[in-house]
């Protein structure tokens, strides 16, 4: 019935559906198994893609070839940057999704992605032959083989969902939980735990009063996050912000006797930064209220997602609680919160090509690895696609450094310092984040995505362009000058100090409240000569000149790490012999098998006089 594939992805969340697609893009034949094919890339918690961080990931994924920019343009309802006050290191695109549309446009896509094929099914074992993965055994007994497996599991392995005292086996509401794949990987002799993660009520748009509310529009300008030709919304719906208050926090306590939280029946560590009201007002007991984001899910539901109230109470209290918040008297709730708890893997037992490193030609991506996130997840899938193709076709893996993305930043902190708790991407992890801006993620990893063969000639093709045309703008700005007559009366008018000789067009750009068009606007021939650009051209060429110092101080820096990550530890290297470690350096270099020397000073506990060590005994 089946014939024998190349690869093999399990499960098609945000992270099997980028698996799938790199993987079959590459040339590889490619099976994708999901136990429900009406719920591929289904967005289970909010509507929303991007954020803090979240977006400069899904950047990089289209910046790769990746789909899941593509499919949030096509089916954003309102787009943002923020940060916008900060500098462009801090901005992040994020989108609001018609939930329905996102879905059908990434079933679109992968439907007309050649080498993919699908099947509905539950895989409950994986087919391993000499520590090597040949395949999955599916719920309806069919045994697949497979060259390699991409298992991304999302939250499905044995999924116990809760509300209050209730708590059935589900991997998302009204689905079942996987079962199976756990128990035999933890006989294989893979280490696995518990996390957990919730959600909140969903309630219908009709029942709130949102005069009550602060409206949060989207930015008249949509840059959108796919570096191809993407359509942009005509109109957006808003979103709209309204708070909690003590009458809410007071009902929402006379239910904490029940909650799973708090009587011991979830052992899953939550996600830190994103905590449930109830967790919220226990640890933040002087808060007074907490921020609820009011989501609309689409262009054609009234469904509406409370972002903020995410909760496990009994439902008679949630529901209780949400009519005292301002706008939500008459609410009307179309389904409860939830806190689902699920198995991981520490990610500890990953290669950096996220290959397990006790079974060859297996590979976790997504939640399975204790990450949250749909950008997180996706991220994972493309690399654990893009590195499944290369290794069964005997090629060296595909690995981005830190300093060459979030994604490179993201898989060496899972692999590197493990996580004991939902691992959520944020702007302060990358230590080189004036080189990882969103908007520049196309000039950073496209070319090197082409040279896979995964991003295509037309991307590549823009990149250069961007490029040429960066030059030029810059050549431009160098070469044009005002003299104080033409520029002091402008400067003036805007507060700004004025000019005592002919200036540099570059010179003026560099003051901290000098935006480029605003410039051009105070300079006609500059104006002529930026209409021939696109807007994506002229702010990218700004922001290189305006930040020029930084990016050359972090690229030094990125040098000087380099002499140090790339000072290889040979696999065999036995630290046990090396008694001037510490017991505790030892056995975690020892269990993590760093590959270089920066690797090994970033994990934790690893102090800069242990790696002066390693390095005498390497004979550095």
């Amino acid at each position: 019935m089946f014939p024998e594939y190349d690869i093999i992805v399990v499960g098609a969340g945000h992270a099997g559906c980028e698996a799938a697609a790199a993987a079959a893009n590459l040339g590889s034949r490619t099976l994708l198994i999901t136990m429900n094919m009406q719920t591929i890339a289904q967005m289970s918690c909010n509507p929303a893609m991007g954020g803090i961080a979240k977006g400069q990931i899904v950047r990089e994924i289209d910046a790769l070839g990746g789909y899941s920019g593509i499919v949030t343009d096509h089916t954003t309802i309102q787009f943002r940057m923020l940060n916008r006050s900060k500098g462009p290191a801090m901005w992040s695109p994020r989108a609001q999704n018609d939930r329905m549309l996102f879905h059908l446009k990434w079933r679109e896509m992968l439907e007309f992605t050649p080498n993919l094929d699908f099947y509905q099914d539950m895989v409950k074992g994986l087919i391993i032959k000499d520590q090597r993965c040949i395949g999955v055994v599916t719920g309806l007994g069919h045994e697949i083989k497979a060259k390699a497996v991409v298992l991304t599991n999302g939250t499905f392995l044995n999924g116990v969902i809760h509300i209050g005292e209730k708590q059935f086996g589900g991997g998302r509401v009204a689905e079942k939980a996987a079962t199976g794949l756990t128990e035999q990987l933890v006989s294989l002799g893979f280490e696995s735990d518990r996390l957990k993660t919730g959600t909140p009520p969903r309630v219908d748009g009709r029942s709130l009063d949102y005069s009550k509310m602060e409206e949060q529009p989207g930015d008249a300008e949509i840059t959108g996050f796919s570096f191809t030709e993407t359509p942009k919304p005509k109109k957006q719906r808003s979103c709209w912000i309204t708070y909690t208050n003590k009458e809410v926090h007071e009902i929402l306590k006379t239910g904490f006797d029940r909650s799973p939280m708090f009587t011991g029946r979830i052992e899953g560590v939550g996600p830190r930064y994103c905590p449930s009201i109830e967790d919220k007002i226990n640890r933040f007991a002087e808060r007074e209220r907490h921020q609820i984001f009011v989501e609309p899910e689409g262009w054609n539901t009234v469904e509406v997602y409370v972002n903020g109230f995410s909760t496990s109470l009994p439902e008679e209290i949630q529901y209780e609680a949400l009519r005292r918040i301002p706008g939500f008297e008459n609410a009307k709730m179309f389904r409860p919160g939830y806190a689902i708890e699920y198995d991981y893997f520490p990610p500890t037992q990953l290669n950096y090509s996220l290959e397990t490193r006790l079974i060859e030609n297996l590979f976790f991506a997504g939640q399975i690895n204790g990450t949250t996130g749909y950008e997180e997840a996706a991220c994972q899938g493309l690399m654990a696609g893009i590195n499944a193709h290369l290794k069964i076709n005997n090629q060296e893996p595909f690995i981005l450094k830190r300093s060459d993305a979030y994604i490179g930043v993201l898989i060496d902190d899972l692999i590197t310092k493990g996580t004991q708790e939902p691992y959520r991407m944020f702007t302060s992890r990358a230590e080189y984040r004036t080189l990882l801006r969103q908007d520049n993620a196309d000039l950073r990893l496209t070319e090197l995505s082409y040279r896979l063969g995964l991003a295509s000639e037309e991307r590549m093709q823009r990149v250069n362009e961007k490029k040429r045309a960066v030059e030029k703008i810059k050549e431009l700005l160098s070469n044009m000058s005002v003299t104080p007559e033409e520029i002091n009366g402008w400067l003036i008018s805007r507060n700004g100090s004025t000019v005592a000789e002919k200036q540099k067009l570059q010179k003026l750009l560099l003051r901290p409240d000098m935006e480029i068009y605003d410039l051009a606007e105070a300079v006609p021939q500059l104006k002529k000569e930026l209409s021939v650009f696109s807007r994506e051209q002229v702010e990218q060429a700004a922001i290189q000149i305006k930040y020029d110092v930084y990016i050359q101080k972090e690229k030094e820096l990125v040098r000087r790490m380099a002499e140090l990550e790339e000072l290889p530890i040979p696999e065999t290297f036995d630290y046990g012999k090396i008694t001037a470690l510490g017991n505790e350096a030892r056995e975690k270099l020892t269990r993590i098998k760093p590959r270089t020397l920066g690797q090994a000073s970033r994990i934790s506990g690893i102090n800069p006089s242990d790696v002066q060590i390693l390095m005498v005994y390497m004979g550095r």
